[in-house]
């Protein structure tokens, strides 16, 4: 398991060890208040806790999805995001929230296609 916080300008070897659990898939978690973004590991829950403990994030800033690498497309599903009373599903359904996800990731990750 190996998690990735993007605090610098994505390599192919970051891109490598983040595939490490999914081969056609990097799992994403990211903070959208901080604007912290990991990726990699198996679980989202893995980065959610480092975010928590290494950063002081709060759980209810913390929302997960992916990068499809067959699609080359940004996904906003993963159990990270069941929130009770605030989102009741995988996916970020919260327009804002989602906007915000996207909008973070692809500012850190932005580069991702040409490094697979």
């Amino acid at each position: 398991m190996s998690l990735i916080v993007v605090d610098h300008i994505l390599t192919k070897e970051d891109i490598k060890s983040s595939r490490e659990d999914y081969s056609e898939y990097i799992k994403i978690t990211a903070d959208l208040k901080n604007k912290i973004v990991i990726i990699g590991g198996e679980y989202h829950a893995d980065a959610e806790k480092l975010m928590i403990e290494k950063f002081d994030s709060k759980r209810s800033d913390i929302w997960g999805g992916g990068f499809n690498i067959s699609t080359g497309a940004f996904e906003v599903n993963a159990m990270l995001n069941l929130k009770p009373l605030v989102n009741d599903s995988l996916e970020i359904l919260d327009s804002d929230a989602r906007n915000s996800f996207l909008e973070v990731v692809k500012s850190k990750l932005g580069n991702i296609q040409s490094l697979i």
